[in-house]
Formats: structure tokens, C-alpha cells, sequence
């Protein structure tokens, strides 16, 4: 996200029973989105298609996340992710992201596919936006941004570590 770009504070939701798809390459660059991810951004298709999926990275959301993310899609395996998406005209919204790698007919890597679908807002109230928020303070006072992704990623995990679930319990308990 260009660190220009503002945001108005103003949420926005969806119906439970939309459903936001993406695909982009083994780069992340969208090559595929549908009209519920148009409508909801407020981007257009050819604003979209051949851009970076990080163009709706929203500030609040931590780096460690996305870090977790692409490691675990570029291994191979899916994840689960709660996410704050920034829309073009600086509105947010929340999403209960499902990400998936996709393989070509040789079975190497060669993009991704995300359905995103409406969170509960009590969750992304009550545990996800005061987890971000802490990790995004971590990030912003680490002196060396790597390291502040490790203090971001630590924090995670003693958080799910003191529910006593790992990441992929807590998105089903």
C-alpha cells in the first residue's frame, strides 16, 4: 500500500451470505476478482487485474500476518486469516480471509485463490482489532522491521498460546 493513501475510519460490512474471490499469480498479482470484491472495494476490474493484492492493504493490519500468510501459502499449505482490507476511497473492511495455493499440471506453485467471507464483528471487536493493534505497535516500535515482525509474530502466538489453542485451532474452536 502506498503510504500516501488515507484512510476515513468509516467500516463498511457485507451480507454474511456474500463471498469475495481473488486469484493472482505466484506474486500475488491479481489476475482474477469477482463482482461482490468490485463492489465491496470500490475499485474497478481494470483497476485490479495486474496489481499488486496488497493495493487494498489496509495500515492497521500488521505485516507479521501477511508474513505468516505468504509463508504458509508458498509452502503449500492453506490458511485461515482475519484481515482489514482498505477500500479506494479509504473505508475498511473486515474480512474472514481462506487462502489457498494453486499448482500448475506439473504440481508446482503458480498462484493463489482467496474466498473471503463477513466475520463476526463480535469477534473482530472483542479479540482480532486489539490483537492487530498490539501487534501493529510492536511493529512500528521495533527499530529494524524484520524484527519487529518476529516481536509481532511472538505476541501472536502467547496470545493463542494462553487460550491454549494454536493458529489453526483458534479458527475453529
Amino acid at each position: 500500500m502506498a503510504k500516501d493513501q488515507f484512510v476515513t475510519g468509516t467500516a463498511r460490512s457485507f451480507k454474511e451470505t456474500d463471498v469475495i474471490v481473488s486469484k493472482t499469480d505466484a506474486k500475488g498479482i491479481i489476475s482474477y476478482v469477482n463482482r461482490t470484491f468490485i463492489r465491496i472495494s470500490d475499485y474497478s476490474e481494470a483497476e485490479l487485474l495486474g496489481k499488486p493484492h496488497n493495493i487494498i492493504r489496509h495500515p492497521d493490519m500488521p505485516r507479521a500476518v501477511f508474513r505468516l500468510m505468504w509463508d504458509r501459502i508458498q509452502g503449500g499449505r492453506e490458511i485461515f486469516a482475519y484481515v482489514i482490507n482498505r477500500c479506494k476511497g479509504g473505508d475498511h473492511y473486515w474480512v474472514l480471509a481462506h487462502v489457498t495455493p494453486s499448482f500448475d499440471g506439473k504440481g508446482a506453485l503458480c498462484g493463489f485463490h482467496s474466498n473471503r467471507r463477513s466475520p463476526n464483528a463480535e469477534i473482530v471487536a472483542r479479540q482480532i482489532a486489539p490483537l492487530y493493534a498490539e501487534m501493529r505497535r510492536l511493529e512500528r516500535d521495533a527499530a529494524d522491521p524484520r524484527h519487529g515482525m518476529d516481536h509481532a509474530l511472538a505476541h501472536l502466538n502467547a496470545a493463542l498460546a494462553a487460550k491454549g489453542v494454536d493458529y489453526d485451532r483458534f479458527f475453529f474452536a
